[in-house]
């Protein structure tokens, strides 16, 4: 037994978190000052959660993980209820066009947000108690394949395919790492990609992506807007960029650059150097997250730690290739460093049961 905390996850985190507060100010101070008169506005809400998150972080870190596994069926239910609720007129609030929000004043949280948390909790204890059927499609997968796609649809009436394709991708990885059968993979990549090109072609919007993406100056006062902006905010960054609070795009240039592109401008006021520090962080993040559940003879605890690290590596590794281009936008944030409430006090939540199980090798 190690009763050590990975204090090397742990700085990373709060690194990263600091530092997104930097950036939220920078990015979006001129938005603020424009429209609520005040340069602070989203920093003052920012960093109410990131305290707020640090406390949850030093809670759970505490709390022994094998409490999630003995509630992990209400902690499900309970965000199954949430999901529902927000879809309701008059409970859940539209922004951006997505009914996803539940509305608290100024302030809004994000269901789909604590559906990720609980699924992973959930699908590591069905996994640790079905070692001896995992490779049959009837008994091991269909159920928490069934569960699963019943979330990512529920996420889906929002819509928010950005957060379901985490969630989907997330639990795939963990079916994989539990042993399923590699047959599985290569039929449901199949039929996930015929999902995909339904859901695309369904929705007008998410079409406009993929032609802004394919060719964003076929629009590029429109669709293809932001993917361009972002582009130019990274493109001349040179070795150090422009310095802090020198970026030109966030002058009423790229919208809202706060959220989902906010590396746009780290690239643009740091450069590659501050890019490359970025990076470095999350792929620490990556290793020690790993390394904690490689660590682990408990099959939950190794579960838990794989799901929770997969789960945020892979939304900053989609927010990223947004940013540069690489796939159509999402709308998915980066962890730690985009402007977003629920965002954060997931991941620090995530981040803390990760510390606790690291005390267990």
């Amino acid at each position: 037994m190690n009763k050590k905390t990975d204090k090397v996850l742990l700085f990373s985190v709060i690194i990263l978190s600091i530092f997104g507060l930097m950036m939220i100010y920078s990015s979006s101070s001129i938005w603020a000052e424009y429209k609520f008169n005040d340069s602070f506005h989203y920093l003052k809400y920012q960093s109410i959660f990131f305290l707020v998150g640090l406390i949850i972080l030093f809670i759970t870190s505490k709390i022994d993980y094998n409490l999630y596994y003995k509630y992990s069926n209400k902690i499900l239910l309970f965000s199954i209820v949430l999901l529902i609720l927000v879809l309701i007129p008059g409970i859940g609030s539209i922004r951006n066009g997505s009914r996803s929000w539940f509305g608290i004043g100024p302030l809004g949280i994000q269901p789909s947000e604590a559906a990720k948390l609980a699924l992973i909790i959930f699908t590591s204890k069905y996994l640790s108690n079905s070692t001896s059927f995992i490779k049959e499609y009837k008994k091991g997968l269909f159920p928490i394949l069934g569960i699963t796609l019943f979330i990512f649809s529920l996420i889906m009436l929002q819509p928010d395919l950005g957060t379901g394709m985490i969630i989907v991708i997330s639990i795939i990885s963990l079916l994989f790492i539990a042993g399923a059968n590699l047959k599985f993979f290569f039929i449901g990549g199949i039929l996930g990609l015929i999902g995909v090109i339904v859901l695309i072609v369904i929705a007008p919007y998410r079409m406009a992506r993929i032609t802004s993406f394919i060719d964003p100056w076929s629009d590029a006062l429109g669709s293809g807007f932001q993917i361009i902006q972002s582009l130019y905010a990274i493109g001349p960054e040179g070795l150090f960029g422009t310095g802090y609070l020198n970026s030109i795009q966030k002058h009423f240039y790229l919208p809202e650059p706060q959220t989902d592109f906010i590396f746009s401008i780290i690239a643009e006021e740091f450069g590659v150097l501050g890019s490359f520090i970025v990076a470095t962080l999350f792929i620490l993040i990556a290793y020690r997250g790993i390394r904690i559940a490689l660590r682990q003879e408990d099959l939950f605890a190794k579960y838990l730690a794989f799901g929770m690290t997969f789960q945020i590596i892979f939304q900053a590794m989609m927010n990223l290739s947004v940013v540069v281009g690489l796939i159509p936008v999402t709308g998915v944030t980066l962890p730690f460093l985009s402007y977003g409430g629920s965002s954060l006090l997931i991941s620090m939540t995530s981040i803390g049961i990760i510390l606790n199980i690291s005390k267990n090798n």
